[in-house]
């Protein structure tokens, strides 16, 4: 096993270049980058300086013919801007050097995480997400687990009670939740109970309260679960219903197969039989899914709950990285979670084989 986990850790090199490189050169050749936002956000702001200085009228007062022909001469370059600024824009953002050199520094600092300064935040990448790592992993650790903590019992039950009212009555609600997505989930939280229209037993924004530091040790658990209630609930709603159905059906495939009618004509009872034999074999598929599951909830999943929750996290810092051209960031969040990834694939893996023993990845070529 342990060359395998080298042979894994080695394979992660390859992996991530391939991945930051494709990347790289994708992002370079597409419109809109750092430098052209820049420009244009610097010409908007000049087009309504400009405009309130027409013959002393305020802009609201601008006709929208005006308006449209003011900034159309600006845009044509008219007046735009001097040649001299945007080339000092590209030497901030590193773009007066060649591509290649572009790339092949971010390999060096990449190698040893310096992943540079953001360019429009005025802050080292590493310390965005360093900030932003305590919500992200708090969405992601939290949901996962309650996710797991309803659906695998829920999904066994569902599997010895197959066809009875119980599993009748638990998939309605399975499909429910299934047809729902987390954020109609969680605007119906915000309306009931976040001070949307009705209660407002939970806070709509941030971690935790303004006086967190001030509280006492079991008031900050207290405070840290009360911000998260909302956000967890909604998440959780969202994800539990593929993966009972997928602990169901992974259980109905060992129910029916030779191995347990042998173990029942020896004797076993129903629960040994369950939870010594067919819980194993039928823990593989979900255990599987499990890297997928966490990183979902980790960053895909959960950017429009951190929207409507105001909780700056890593997926929301990805987002806006990738709407503002922020390349430093961008890559810096692409790098960590796909080595993210890859590391949990491997410890997926590893599970695996402490979940059933006869599973051995070394005999693998």
């Amino acid at each position: 096993m342990l060359a395998y986990i080298i042979r894994r850790l080695l394979l992660i090199i390859p992996t991530l270049w391939a991945i930051i490189t494709v990347n790289f050169f994708v992002v370079q050749i597409a419109p809109g980058g750092p430098v052209e936002q820049m420009v244009a956000e610097m010409r908007g702001i000049r087009v309504n300086t400009r405009m309130e200085r027409l013959s002393g009228i305020t802009a609201d007062e601008v006709t929208p013919a005006e308006r449209e022909g003011e900034a159309s001469s600006v845009y044509r370059g008219a007046r735009g801007l001097d040649p001299e600024v945007i080339e000092e824009i590209k030497r901030r953002f590193g773009f007066d050097r060649p591509l290649h050199l572009r790339y092949f520094d971010m390999l060096k600092r990449y190698v040893a995480f310096d992943f540079g300064e953001s360019l429009f935040r005025g802050n080292t990448v590493i310390r965005l997400i360093a900030t932003r790592l305590p919500v992200s992993i708090s969405l992601g650790i939290w949901s996962t687990l309650f996710i797991y903590l309803i659906s695998i019992p829920l999904g066994i039950a569902k599997a010895v009670r197959h066809g009875s009212r119980f599993d009748l009555a638990t998939s309605t609600v399975v499909t429910v939740g299934y047809a729902i997505p987390s954020f109609l989930f969680a605007i119906l939280l915000i309306v009931l109970f976040a001070g949307g229209s009705f209660l407002k037993w939970f806070p709509l924004r941030g971690l935790v309260s303004t006086n967190f530091a001030e509280l006492s040790f079991f008031g900050k658990i207290a405070d840290y679960f009360w911000h998260l209630a909302l956000p967890i609930a909604a998440l959780t709603i969202g994800g539990y219903a593929t993966l009972t159905m997928l602990t169901k059906n992974s259980f109905l495939d060992e129910v029916n197969k030779q191995y347990v009618m042998t173990a029942r004509a020896k004797g076993l009872t129903e629960r040994k039989t369950l939870f010594g034999h067919v819980f194993r074999n039928a823990m593989l598929l979900i255990i599987a899914g499990f890297p997928a599951a966490f990183i979902s909830m980790f960053f895909t999943g959960s950017v429009l709950i951190e929207v409507m929750f105001s909780l700056e996290g890593l997926g929301l810092l990805g987002f806006e990285a990738a709407t503002q051209r922020d390349y430093p960031l961008m890559f810096a969040t692409l790098y960590i979670f796909t080595l993210m990834g890859l590391l949990l694939g491997l410890i997926s893996d590893i599970t695996y084989t402490l979940v059933d023993p006869r599973i051995d990845f070394e005999s693998r070529g």
